[in-house]
């Protein structure tokens, strides 16, 4: 068992435990310098927040909580009305912060959403996790998924919508629909009701998925009521699932805004820097550091990163993004050879030019992040160029080991010293501007796949409108004629895309 030394609580945390409320709510642990380690939920802020500083904790066989304990300078909590908040608002913070010490939430996966476009044929109601900019209305995000299936498919029998997946259902598909012969549906695709009609209904679930459920709830109220009476307890047992499944989804939530990403500055950047230096052996202070990181979220787009940080501060100017060229699949050594020889390489061009240039200034350390692989194919690279020269380290995220060529062990750095902390901070902003690089790759992607939506659609049309107006946005904007040019859409292909397109178009003034 492991004991951490006893450090009395300050003076402004025990202030701030006295004054938390005894609400469900979120919490964020932070360092000395202010970034957040850790996030978490609570159904009681003031008990949950109270633990992490009671005498008892600071023990433990476990490494990770022990550490995390130790590193914890201060605090910052958000209270919201219910556990459901209190889970989608720390979702959220862990996507945006990436705190060290979580594990859950950090991949990019996202709350589900109920969506349906009003200005379809023949609206229909549809799952996603993404929130598009498509003129269609969204409900949630939902912290239960199962719950949201359940009020669905009942809110579907409630005002007779269809299930079926058809983009616009016709009179073939109806010869085949179950929800129509068994009347779950009112069945617009052969003219049963008319579209104004069906709107209507689709509407009036809108109304009820808004909160506008009283009646309904009153009512599987009253029928739980009478089969627990005549003692049919399996009947008013699903009844009571459905009506918890009811409140669950209708639960109004809060919309929380963006927490702004601040990196965390250095108490003493000067400090840092000469102790960095003198560590590491260098011949002065490291005023000019690049550091490098691969992201390559999902296994769909491959990115690195370069950040730049003068004086110990970063300096985005100087930032750098790549999209691997010569990278097939998932390779993380790969990745960050060619990122290395492409920044690189411009150096040594320029220099010879013999007219200096944005990229001819070489770093007095370069920091890659990743162990003993990530920094020899780097090295690799460094030497292939005649830049040996360069002093190049790597810092491996499990243990924050420093990795230094020609070295077997690596060096290990208390975690409080200012030098560790620096190339910490490098480190961090490397890995979320390759994140956001990515992440901004895939958004372009999903925009596009709102094509594979349109019926019949393949990949080689697909292909040839995104070739043919280079995105989604400008397609919407081309006319008729435009889209009849791109091959495998003649008159009435180009004419059933514009129309779809359009429907998916917030119109003007909203």
């Amino acid at each position: 068992m492991r004991e951490i030394p006893f450090v009395p609580v300050s003076d402004a945390i025990r202030s701030k435990l006295s004054q938390l409320p005894h609400k469900p709510g979120v919490y964020l642990m932070k360092d000395r310098f202010g970034r957040v380690i850790y996030v978490g939920k609570a159904r009681d802020l003031r008990k949950r927040v109270s633990q992490y500083f009671h005498p008892s904790r600071r023990q433990g066989w476990d490494l990770k909580l022990a550490a995390l304990i130790e590193a914890i300078h201060d605090f910052d909590i958000h209270a919201v009305r219910s556990e459901p908040e209190a889970f989608l608002l720390e979702g959220k913070l862990i996507k945006e912060f990436h705190p060290r010490y979580n594990i859950s939430f950090r991949d990019d996966k996202r709350f589900m959403l109920l969506k349906v476009n009003l200005n379809d044929p023949i609206p229909n109601f549809v799952f996603t996790r993404l929130k598009q900019d498509d003129g269609a209305r969204y409900f949630g995000p939902f912290a239960d998924s199962g719950a949201l299936r359940r009020t669905l498919a009942m809110v579907r029998r409630q005002f007779n919508l269809r299930g079926c997946r058809a983009m616009t259902p016709n009179e073939s598909d109806y010869k085949h629909c179950l929800y129509a012969h068994l009347k779950f549906c009112t069945a617009p695709c052969i003219a049963n009701v008319t579209r104004e009609q069906y709107l209507q209904q689709v509407t009036a679930a809108c109304d009820f998925l808004d909160g506008q459920c009283k009646e309904m709830r009153e009512q599987l109220e009253a029928e739980m009521g009478k089969a627990a009476q005549a003692q049919d307890y399996e009947k008013a047992a699903q009844l009571r699932d459905m009506l918890a499944d009811l409140k669950e989804t209708t639960r109004k939530t809060a919309k929380f805004e963006r927490v702004p990403y601040k990196l965390p500055l250095s108490i003493d950047p000067d400090k840092d820097l000469a102790e960095l230096g003198k560590v590491l052996g260098l011949p002065a202070p490291p005023r000019r550091i690049e550091g490098f990181d691969v992201s390559n979220i999902s296994n769909t787009f491959v990115v690195a990163s370069m950040v730049s940080f003068r004086n110990g501060r970063p300096h985005r100017t100087e930032y750098r993004r790549f999209r691997m060229k010569t990278v097939d699949g998932q390779d993380d050594f790969a990745s960050m050879a060619e990122a290395v020889r492409r920044r690189y390489t411009r150096l040594v061009n320029e220099r010879k030019s013999g007219e200096p240039g944005r990229w001819s200034q070489a770093p007095d350390l370069i920091l890659i992040d990743g162990g003993k692989g990530q920094l020899g194919v780097a090295h690799a690279e460094l030497k292939k160029l005649g830049l040996s020269e360069l002093a190049v380290i790597g810092l491996a995220k499990e243990f924050e080991e420093i990795y230094r060529p020609g070295e077997s062990e690596p060096l290990r750095l208390s975690h409080d010293t200012g030098a560790l902390k620096l190339l910490q901070r490098v480190r961090d902003e490397s890995h979320r501007f390759a994140n956001t690089y990515n992440a901004k790759l895939r958004l372009k992607r999903i925009s596009e796949s709102l094509l594979d939506e349109f019926p019949g659609i393949g990949e080689a049309r697909k292909a040839a409108l995104l070739k043919k107006f280079g995105s989604v946005h400008r397609l919407r904007l081309a006319t008729l004629e435009d889209i009849q040019q791109v091959t495998g859409f003649g008159g009435k292909a180009a004419t059933e895309l514009k129309a779809f397109l359009e429907a998916r178009t917030i119109p003007t003034g909203q």
